[in-house]
């Protein structure tokens, strides 16, 4: 399969990404600490991260701190009795093993995330246009359009991408854990505003994260598999649930912001979440394009030439930048 069909057909399997400032740079001109990367979904104000101890950088990670890392997460998004939570640098070391967490065609609805597409089709896992097939994967709320899994269930293995859904902690499928066949993901990157901390989970019964005959996730990913570091920091943030309702809040006034800047300049809401939103517009290249020689970088799509997708300013001064080239 190559592009998508349509709109809702298969996935693509061109692996393209938020980012890339780099090379706007070089298309564009200027530094790079001159531009404002709007391309991506991740959280323009990130979780403070303080001072860390010394050992969390210079000692191989133990298991006090998994487990302290691991318990945060527990009641941050409150994982059943019965459910295991695994920790991984980043949610995309997960997405690159679900394939192996059950056997047959995947059905990803589309458009979507492509890390899902490219993990099967690395494995060798053919892509299935029928939602008959044994495998399904849902990113919820969707990435670009934010939209949401329509609870289809009773298949091997139900992949549940919950990157962008700590923005609307309610929609969460967690509480379906507790019985197996279904997996959720976390990531911690996109509300925390900490990518480069690489920081993801998975949230799902035993049974469905270490099958029988098969090794399991935690073996997959190998000892040590989250830094010092990530561990300190994220067990830190997920216990500040004062910072997080404060950070919801802030995201959607922001994201009502950015819908009344966009509309008023003529672009229509597609959809998107509180970290990003998803427009379109008549030519997006040349919405693209046009900011970008303001030093403005933003999101297009390979299956659309309408959609534009943006994230958030995370200053004033970058909501004047945005306004200013529009």
């Amino acid at each position: 399969m190559g592009f998508y069909r349509a709109m809702t057909g298969p996935v693509s399997l061109l692996r393209d990404h938020g980012g890339g400032v780099d090379a706007a740079v070089r298309r564009f001109g200027g530094a790079r600490a001159d531009w404002l990367d709007l391309s991506t979904g991740i959280n323009p104000v990130p979780y403070p991260v303080g001072d860390l101890a010394d050992g969390a950088w210079t000692a191989l990670p133990d298991t006090g701190a998994m487990d302290d890392l691991i318990g945060a997460a527990r009641r941050f998004w409150s994982v059943p009795d019965g459910a295991c939570v695994i920790a991984a640098p980043g949610a995309s070391a997960i997405i690159a093993q679900m394939p192996d967490m059950a056997d047959g065609a995947a059905f990803i609805p589309g458009p979507t995330y492509n890390e899902h597409a490219a993990a099967f089709t690395a494995r060798g896992r053919p892509l299935a246009d029928d939602p008959g097939a044994p495998v399904h994967v849902h990113v919820h709320p969707n990435n670009p359009d934010g939209r949401l899994w329509d609870g289809s269930r009773g298949h091997a293995l139900t992949v549940i991408d919950e990157s962008f859904c700590d923005t609307c902690p309610d929609l969460s499928q967690v509480g379906l854990t507790r019985d197996p066949g279904l997996v959720v993901l976390k990531s911690f990157g996109k509300f925390w505003g900490l990518a480069g901390l690489r920081l993801g989970f998975a949230i799902g019964h035993p049974d469905t994260l270490a099958p029988p005959g098969r090794a399991g996730l935690s073996d997959r990913l190998g000892p040590w598999a989250v830094s010092g570091p990530a561990l300190a920091i994220g067990a830190r943030a997920l216990r500040d649930g004062d910072w997080a309702a404060r950070s919801r809040a802030r995201l959607d006034r922001d994201a009502a912001r950015l819908d009344r800047l966009l509309t008023a300049k003529g672009a229509m809401i597609t959809g998107g979440t509180s970290l990003f939103r998803t427009y379109a517009v008549e030519d997006a290249a040349a919405w693209q394009a046009r900011l970008a020689r303001a030093h403005i970088w933003t999101r297009i799509f390979p299956y659309s030439r309408s959609w534009l997708r943006l994230g958030l300013p995370g200053s004033e001064a970058g909501w004047a930048r945005l306004e200013a080239a529009l």
